[in-house]
């Protein structure tokens, strides 16, 4: 799938899903992975599972103070950071905008957009120097309205706007940005959605997602030449063209 021998990874959202499997994907690579994650425990052993010199460090993306930290301390750790995938999410509130939760609503735009941010914030000043690349795990939320959605479809398409601007801004850096939609997947996101009875994705059958390791695969393949057309957009993985091109099944 791809060499990474001496790239230095972080993953955020790392302790379960699309990340954990991202974990997985990286190390296998050869990358040394710093798994970013409020879990501590579920990332230390992850971490230790891992191998290849994979660090664990408590961090909530919604915390820019924390996120700064961190990046720090994975740049002072490993020396650099050559990749930052911002895969943190959340899809709550699940409820019609009248009915939202507000303080859950502020949730998710400080996970889902202002996390992305805080962390193109704190790597971009490290890989100017050298280049590197930062990839944010979208979703057809940021492109299609769904009841029930609002926060989620909102964040998710300010986070596809802030990849196309950070790749305006910082392209002449050598710094490669840009996003992965990877459809459904089978994780503990899907449980949430499936059990909230709203909009059509809720009654999606579970076989139709696609395994976590998929989505992982795209990001590893995302790191390479193959992916340079794309950049500053978002890549779907409903697209048989990238799957094929990622080497996965159509």
């Amino acid at each position: 799938m791809g060499n990474m021998q001496g790239k230095v990874v972080a993953i955020t959202g790392a302790s379960r899903g699309i990340g954990a499997a991202a974990v997985r994907v990286f190390a296998a690579a050869g990358a040394r992975v710093a798994l970013l994650s409020r879990s501590g425990a579920e990332i230390e052993a992850l971490a230790a599972e891992a191998g290849q010199g994979a660090f664990a460090l408590t961090c909530d993306v919604a915390d820019r103070a924390s996120v700064q930290t961190a990046i720090d301390r994975v740049v002072e750790t490993a020396g650099r950071i050559d990749v930052l995938i911002n895969n943190a999410g959340v899809i709550e509130p699940i409820a019609r905008l009248a009915d939202a939760d507000p303080d859950a609503w502020d949730r998710a735009i400080d996970v889902n957009l202002k996390g992305v941010f805080h962390g193109m914030r704190a790597a971009v000043p490290y890989m100017r120097a050298r280049g590197g690349t930062i990839i944010t795990v979208s979703s057809g939320a940021a492109q299609n309205a769904l009841e029930g959605w609002s926060a989620y479809c909102s964040s998710k398409a300010g986070a596809a706007m802030l990849t196309r601007c950070a790749h305006l801004e910082e392209a002449v850096h050598r710094i490669r940005i840009l996003g992965l939609s990877p459809g459904t997947v089978a994780t503990e996101m899907q449980d949430k959605i499936r059990e909230s009875g709203i909009n059509p994705v809720s009654r999606l059958d579970p076989s139709v997602h696609i395994p976590a390791d998929w989505p992982a695969k795209a990001l590893l393949w995302m790191c390479g030449p193959g992916a340079d057309k794309w950049l500053g957009q978002e890549i779907s993985l409903r697209d048989e063209a990238i799957r094929r091109a990622v080497g996965l099944g159509a």
